[in-house]
């Protein structure tokens, strides 16, 4: 009785030569049509910012009555928009500049405020274990879906009139208005729930094994907090306070609501709305307010983008 042998046919090694799915990636984004497409976006999306400052620097007559393009062939250009807008003039009395410091007055808390609190709670929310956590962190991710519009005339209306449940005072009537505080409450709380959820996905995939070194070595939490989690965490929380710092600055409906258009507290945005006239066609000098707006958002991101890309890109590749 025979046994047929069958021959056994060995699977080829991997030679290790094609290239892995990152490397095919990076080299598809590196290739000229890439680049190509890169550059018409550019293009395309600069274009809209370089009509603003040519706009900005036409007459009157010329601005409102023609494109922007129309430069090329009548080449017109004049710097009395912007000093008109930095002076005053006919328009609002003592011009732009006030309205530019209470802006930095505005961002600047309105930024800050919200990451102390943020990074606090989010440390607490993933390194600190106690009952209901994880409750709390998604009650706390549910709070993004709240519509800003709904929440302002009820803030309004606290600030103003105080809140009472009864008989029983929950917050007092301060008479806040003509002060930064409500801008800096209301921007607070609407940040919040976004700064927690990205700064506790950051700290959550810090090495755990320095936390639990540190706690064996007798370290408190404010201790790992302050010396291993603040440092560890600067991507994340440069990158969040940019963010905030931007969108408190060409925020209008929340200072409109806040604020008014005076200005002793009114940012910038609410000077470039008062601006506009009843028809809009004060363009020319409404372009130069703009341009003058957008230099302060332009000198912080490209001041701070290494910080901005690596806050955003952390923790989404690993090795």
């Amino acid at each position: 009785m025979s046994v047929e042998a069958h021959e056994v046919i060995p699977m080829p090694a991997p030679s290790g030569k094609g290239p892995s799915i990152p490397q095919a990636v990076r080299r598809s984004l590196s290739s000229p049509w890439a680049t190509a497409v890169v550059i018409v976006i550019t293009i395309l999306w600069t274009i809209p910012t370089f009509g603003l400052l040519v706009t900005s620097l036409r007459p009157s007559g010329p601005a409102v009555n023609s494109g922007w393009w129309t430069v090329f062939t009548n080449p017109e250009l004049t710097l009395e928009n912007y000093v008109e807008v930095l002076g005053g003039g006919d328009v609002i009395s003592g011009g732009i500049l006030p309205y530019f410091f209470n802006s930095f007055a505005i961002a600047l808390p309105a930024a800050i405020f919200p990451l102390v609190i943020a990074t606090m709670c989010a440390y607490a929310l993933a390194w600190i274990p106690f009952r209901g956590a994880t409750i709390l962190f998604f009650a706390i991710f549910a709070l993004q879906i709240v519509p800003l519009q709904m929440a302002l005339l009820p803030l309004l209306q606290m600030f103003n009139l105080g809140w009472s449940i009864g008989p029983i005072t929950i917050v007092p009537d301060l008479n806040l208005g003509g002060t930064y505080i409500p801008l800096w409450v209301a921007h607070t709380m609407f940040a919040l729930p976004l700064a927690v959820f990205l700064l506790h996905n950051f700290m959550a995939q810090l090495p755990r094994d320095v936390i639990e070194a540190a706690l064996v070595d007798g370290a408190s939490h404010f201790t790992i907090f302050w010396r291993i989690i603040l440092p560890l965490s600067v991507p994340a929380i440069a990158s969040f306070a940019i963010f905030q710092f931007l969108w408190v600055w060409n925020d209008l409906l929340v200072a409109l609501t806040f604020a008014g258009g005076t200005p002793d507290v009114a940012p910038i945005t609410a000077y470039l709305a008062n601006i506009v006239g009843s028809y809009g066609a004060k363009t020319h000098l409404i372009t130069a307010g703009a341009f003058i707006a957008i230099i302060v958002p332009l000198i912080v991101f490209f001041a701070l983008q290494r910080f901005f890309v690596r806050g955003l890109l952390a923790g989404s590749v690993k090795g």
